[in-house]
C-alpha cells in the first residue's frame, strides 16, 4: 500500500475562521458584510431577451473592457426588480412539480425550467474618496451556480462552482466618492451533486478594504506541537504587495487566549515583495500548559498577525485557531489529545426545513447542537465543500468534521477547488480529516483511481501535512483507491468484507464513512408505500443494507475502526428513496428537515451519549386497534427496563449492551409508563399517554437551543386540555409576526407540497406595439385627447434627432393576466423625455412621492388583458453624435401579496423560522387554527 501516514503518526492543529459574518473593523483592513438590500430578477437560460438583452451587444463583456451589458451595464434600471436580503436560495421559494428534478426535491427551477434557471442580483454601494489607495475586494463565501460577477460594468470573472469561495479586486473599476454597483448573474440549470443544492447567492458577501501590502486571504496557516505541558505554534503567514512600496515591513504575530488576554509575541523585520510578488514568513512562539481544543470542551486561541510600515499597522489579521493532537491507528481506531475516542458521526447536506440552502449563521448552530444532543461527536460534510459558518460553529461547540471536496481528478479544475478548500479551512481546530472524493464507482476499482487517489492526496499533504486523507469507497473494498488512500472510508458495511480488507492491509486505518441509509418517516410505525410512509422502527432498508443498530455494533465492536457516519444526520430535500413523486425529502435522517428527532435518535443517544436514556415507542394513539398487538420498543442505556400498561407490569428485561428491548403489547387506551433501572435503583422514568382531542396552539423555544442573534426556531404544537403533546395532529396552523418576519415554514413531512415561503410575487409586463405622432406643441397635454389613428409610426425608428419635433406623443399596449384589487401595479418609466405626461386608458397619472418616474396605477383604471398607455414628452436631445438615447419607455410591475404563512403539522410538529427587525425590541409570533386556542409567543 502506498502511503505516507505512518501507524503512529500524529496531526497537530489550529483553526482559522475564515470570515465572520459581520463588519469587522481593524486597523488598515476592513471586511463589511454586504447581504443587505440586493434586488433580484429572474432572467432566462436561452432566451436573450427575456435575459433582459444581456450579451447581446456588439461589443460584448468579453471583447472590450467593461462592455457589460443588460443587467450587467452599471446605470441599467433595476427598480421594478425584487428587493432582498442575502444568503437567498431561490429554488425553495419555487413550487414544487412532478417534472422536476428527483435529486433536487421537485422544485420547479433548474434546466427543466429555463425561466426559473437564471438569477441576476444587483447591489449599489458607496465607497468613499478616503478609500482610494486601498485594495477593493468583493469576497464571496459561495453562489450556486456558474456566477459571472460584473462591477461597474466590468466583467470580474466566473466561478463554476456552487460551493467555493471566491474573491475580486476591483480596484482599478472603483468610482471613488460616488456610487458603484455590483451585478451577479448565477446559472442553476445544472446540477454538480445528487441532492438538493438551492440557487442564486446562498451565501455570504463582503466588501474588503486593505493596504496594498497585507496579508492574502487564507494567507496564515497555524500548527502546533505538544511537548510535555507546552505547546510550540508555527505561525505561517503569505504576505502580498500591490503596490509599489520598496522596503522593510515588520510582521508581528500575537497569540490571545479566550478572554482576551495576550498570551505570547513576536515580531520580525523582513523586506517587503516585489511588486504583485508575495513571500511566506514563519514565527515560532510557545505557549505554556494550553488549554487543549477537544469535544467536550472546544477551547480556542486567537492569532493576531499585524504588518507594520515605519512603525504604523498597516494590516492586521485575525486566525482563530486551537492546539489538540490527532492521531489515527490502524490497531486502536482514533485517538484525540492522546486520549482514544470513537467516531460517531453523521453525514449531512447544507439544507434546512423552509430555507433552503440559505441558512442563516444561528442555523448552522441549531443544527450541530441538535446532533451533539444526539450524542454526535463527528461530522461528515456531504459531499462538498461547507458555508465557512458551519465550519465555526463546529470550531467553538465541540464537533469534529471531514471536509471533503466535490470532484475527484488530477487537473486544475479538480486541484485548484481541493487547495482553496484546504486553504480556507485547515486552521479550524474541528477538522481532522480531508476527504478527496465519496462513491465515484466509474474509478473506484481500478488504476484511474489509485492514480487520481496518489495524486489528490499527496496534493492535499503538500498543502497541510497535519491531516490524514480518506475516499469514501462503496463499490467493494478489494482494490484501485481502496489500496492506496490513507484512512480508508467504508461506505456500508454491506458492500464488501471490511474485515477482509483489513487483515489486507493491517497498516491503514478505517472508518466507515456512510452507514444505514435507513428509511423512517418520524412518528409512523407502519408501512404503506401507497401513502408512502416508511416506519420508524429501526430495521434494514435493503437485504444487503444494515439498521442502525446493527451499523453501530458493527464499528461499536472492531477498535481497529475510528468509528463511523451515519447516513444522514437529517432528511435533506431530494432523493426521496425509496420512492419518487410525490415524496421530495429524503427518508435517512435520524432527525426530519427540522431538526425534529424520529426514534433512531434515541438509540444512538442511548449508547452515543454520558446521561441517562429511557425512550418508548410508538406512541400510545391507535384508535380503532383496541386489543390488537403493537410492537413496543425501549431504547435505553439502563441495565434494565420495566412495562407497565395502566400500572399493570409487563415484565422487567434486561438491555443488552448496543442493543434495545421489545415487547408485544394489546393496544387499550391509557397509559404506557418504562422504568430503567442502574445497578438495582430506579433512575429514569418515560411515559406516553392516549391524548384527548386538541384544543390548544402551542409554541415553544426549544429552550437548550435559545439562539444568539436575530433569528430563532420556533416549534409548533397541538395539545388537548390536559396540555399533553398530540402525537397523530395534522391541523394547519396559520401564522402571523409582529417586529420581525417570517423566514420560513417546515413540517417534516416527506410528501408535503406545501409552500416553504410566502412571498409576494412580482411579475413583469412588458409595453409592446410602441407607436409615436409628432405634436407641434411645445409643451405636453395636461388631458387625454383623441388622436389621428393615420399618424401613428413605429416610436423612434430613423428619427432625426437634429430636426425633432417639439413634442411627441408615444403609445404602447401590457398585458395584465388578472386586475385583482389587492394587486400592486406600477409603471417604471425610463426617460424618454424631458417633460412627461403618462396616461393609461385615458385617464392621467401621477407620478409617485417617493419617485418622479414610478407611478402606482390604481386598480380601478386597470382591466384585464390589454391596457392602452400613452406618453406625452419633450425629447430629449443628443449632446454628442455618438450618444445613445433611451428607447425603453419602461416596465409594469404586478405586485400580488403573498398569502397568509401557513403550515399543516405533521404527526403532531411544524416548525416556523423567525428573524427579528435589527431595532425591534421582540418579534411577537402568533399562531391560530379552526376550532383551537390560539396562541403568541414573544422572543427578545
Amino acid at each position: 500500500m502506498k502511503t505516507k501516514f505512518t501507524q503512529k503518526a500524529i496531526f497537530y492543529f489550529f483553526v482559522l475562521i475564515s470570515i465572520p459574518a459581520f463588519t469587522q473593523n481593524k486597523i488598515g483592513r476592513e471586511l463589511i458584510l454586504i447581504d443587505k438590500d440586493w434586488r433580484f430578477s429572474f432572467g432566462h437560460l436561452h432566451d436573450t431577451k427575456k435575459d433582459f438583452g444581456h450579451a447581446e451587444g456588439y461589443f460584448s463583456y468579453l471583447t472590450k473592457t467593461g462592455f457589460g451589458d443588460g443587467p450587467a451595464a452599471k446605470d441599467f434600471d433595476d427598480r421594478a426588480w425584487r428587493k432582498l436580503d442575502l444568503p437567498h436560495d431561490w429554488a425553495v421559494e419555487q413550487p414544487f412539480s412532478e417534472s422536476a428534478s428527483f435529486s433536487h426535491g421537485f422544485k420547479a427551477a433548474g434546466k427543466n425550467f429555463p425561466e426559473k434557471s437564471i438569477g441576476w442580483y444587483r447591489k449599489k454601494i458607496t465607497i468613499p474618496n478616503e478609500d482610494l489607495g486601498k485594495i477593493i475586494s468583493l469576497k464571496f463565501d459561495g453562489v450556486f451556480r456558474n456566477s459571472k460577477v460584473f462591477f461597474n460594468g466590468f466583467y470580474l470573472g466566473t466561478e463554476q462552482s456552487g460551493y467555493n469561495g471566491f474573491e475580486y479586486d476591483v480596484t482599478a473599476y472603483v468610482n471613488y466618492g460616488g456610487e458603484n454597483t455590483i451585478v451577479v448573474r448565477a446559472d442553476a440549470s445544472m446540477e454538480e451533486g445528487w441532492f438538493y443544492e438551492g440557487a442564486g447567492i446562498y451565501r455570504h458577501v463582503y466588501l474588503q478594504k486593505t493596504n496594498p501590502v497585507r496579508v492574502v486571504s487564507n494567507g496564515t496557516y497555524v500548527t502546533s506541537e505538544l511537548k510535555n505541558n507546552d505547546a510550540s505554534v508555527t505561525a505561517d503567514v503569505t504576505i502580498e504587495n500591490k503596490g509599489n512600496y520598496k522596503g522593510s515591513i515588520e510582521i508581528s504575530q500575537t497569540i490571545f487566549n479566550k478572554e482576551n488576554k495576550q498570551i505570547t509575541a513576536f515580531s520580525e523585520s523582513i523586506a517587503a515583495p516585489e511588486f504583485y510578488k508575495t513571500i511566506t514568513h514563519s514565527s515560532k512562539l510557545y505557549v505554556q500548559n494550553p488549554l487543549l481544543w477537544d469535544i467536550d470542551s472546544p477551547n480556542l486561541y486567537r492569532l493576531v498577525t499585524q504588518i507594520k510600515q515605519h512603525g504604523k499597522i498597516i494590516d492586521s489579521y485575525e486566525t482563530p485557531f486551537g492546539i489538540r493532537t490527532i492521531e489515527f491507528n490502524a490497531e486502536n481506531g482514533f485517538f484525540l489529545n492522546g486520549k482514544p475516542l470513537k467516531l460517531k458521526g453523521t453525514n449531512n447536506h447544507q439544507d434546512h426545513a423552509g430555507i433552503g440552502t440559505a441558512l442563516p449563521n444561528e442555523i448552522q448552530y441549531y443544527r450541530i447542537k441538535k446532533l451533539k444532543e444526539m450524542g454526535s461527536n463527528a461530522y461528515r460534510c456531504s459531499h462538498h465543500p461547507p458555508t465557512p459558518e458551519l465550519l465555526k460553529a463546529c470550531d467553538e461547540l465541540g464537533m469534529l468534521v471531514i471536509d471533503e471536496t466535490r470532484l475527484m481528478g488530477i487537473n486544475d479544475y479538480h486541484l485548484n477547488d481541493l487547495k482553496r478548500m484546504i486553504e480556507r479551512d485547515r486552521n479550524h481546530p474541528s477538522i481532522f480529516c480531508w476527504s478527496v472524493g465519496n462513491e465515484e464507482w466509474n474509478i473506484e476499482g481500478g488504476i484511474v483511481g489509485e492514480r487520481i487517489t496518489n495524486v489528490m492526496q499527496d496534493f492535499a499533504k503538500s498543502i497541510d501535512p497535519t491531516r490524514p486523507v480518506t475516499v469514501g469507497i462503496s463499490s467493494g473494498f478489494k482494490s484501485g483507491i481502496s489500496s492506496v488512500v490513507e484512512i480508508m472510508g467504508y461506505n456500508y458495511l454491506g458492500n464488501g468484507d471490511i474485515d477482509a480488507h483489513r487483515n489486507q492491509f493491517k497498516q491503514q486505518s478505517g472508518m466507515g464513512t456512510e452507514e444505514g441509509s435507513t428509511f423512517a418517516t418520524r412518528g409512523i410505525y407502519f408501512t404503506d408505500d401507497a401513502k408512502h410512509y416508511q416506519s420508524a422502527y429501526d430495521k434494514k432498508p435493503r437485504p444487503t443494507f444494515y439498521s442502525i443498530e446493527e451499523g453501530w455494533k458493527f464499528y461499536a465492536e472492531r477498535p481497529y475502526l475510528a468509528g463511523v457516519f451515519f447516513w444522514t444526520g437529517f432528511d435533506y430535500r431530494g432523493e426521496p428513496t425509496p420512492y419518487g413523486w410525490p415524496s421530495v425529502t429524503s427518508y435517512f435522517g435520524m432527525m426530519d428537515v427540522c431538526g425534529f428527532p424520529k426514534d433512531n435518535v434515541f438509540y444512538l443517544k442511548s449508547w452515543w451519549g454520558k446521561e441517562p436514556v429511557l425512550h418508548l415507542l410508538p406512541h400510545w394513539n391507535w384508535t380503532g386497534m383496541e386489543g390488537k398487538e403493537i410492537d413496543v420498543w425501549a431504547y435505553s442505556n439502563c441495565d434494565e427496563v420495566e412495562l407497565f400498561l395502566n400500572k399493570k407490569s409487563l415484565g422487567k428485561k434486561k438491555m443488552e449492551q448496543n442493543g434495545h428491548l421489545e415487547w408485544k403489547v394489546k393496544y387499550t387506551p391509557g397509559t404506557l409508563e418504562a422504568i430503567g433501572y442502574k445497578n438495582g435503583k430506579k433512575i429514569i422514568t418515560e411515559i406516553k399517554k392516549t391524548t384527548g382531542k386538541a384544543e390548544n396552539v402551542k409554541l415553544s423555544l426549544d429552550k437548550e437551543n435559545i439562539l444568539k442573534g436575530n433569528v430563532s426556531v420556533i416549534s409548533v404544537e397541538v395539545t388537548d386540555k390536559n396540555g399533553l403533546h398530540i402525537p397523530t395532529a395534522n391541523d394547519e396552523i396559520n401564522f402571523s409576526v409582529k417586529g420581525g418576519k417570517i423566514l420560513g415554514v417546515g413540517n417534516g413531512d416527506p410528501t408535503s407540497l406545501e409552500s416553504d415561503q410566502f412571498i409576494d410575487d412580482i411579475s413583469f409586463s412588458v409595453i409592446t406595439n410602441f407607436m409615436e405622432q409628432k405634436s407641434e406643441s411645445a409643451s405636453v397635454p395636461k388631458e387625454m385627447t383623441n388622436y389621428d389613428e393615420s399618424k401613428w409610426t413605429e416610436a423612434f425608428k430613423e428619427r432625426d434627432y437634429k430636426k425633432q419635433a417639439p413634442s411627441y406623443i408615444y403609445k404602447g399596449e401590457f398585458e395584465l393576466k388578472n386586475n385583482a384589487s389587492a394587486n400592486v401595479v406600477s409603471f417604471f418609466y425610463k426617460k424618454i423625455g424631458v417633460e412627461t405626461v403618462v396616461f393609461v386608458n385615458g385617464k392621467k397619472v401621477e407620478p409617485s412621492s417617493e419617485d418622479p418616474q414610478k407611478y402606482i396605477l390604481n386598480t380601478a383604471i386597470l382591466k384585464e388583458g390589454k391596457n392602452t398607455i400613452h406618453i406625452a414628452a419633450t425629447p430629449l436631445q443628443k449632446v454628442k453624435d455618438w450618444d445613445v438615447m433611451n428607447t425603453d419607455p419602461g416596465i409594469i410591475q404586478v405586485s400580488t401579496p403573498a398569502a397568509s404563512w401557513k403550515r399543516k403539522l405533521f404527526n403532531g410538529y411544524a416548525q416556523i423560522i423567525i428573524q427579528k427587525d435589527e431595532n425591534a425590541k421582540e418579534v411577537i409570533l402568533s399562531a391560530s387554527a379552526k376550532d383551537l386556542r390560539a396562541v403568541s409567543l414573544s422572543v427578545k
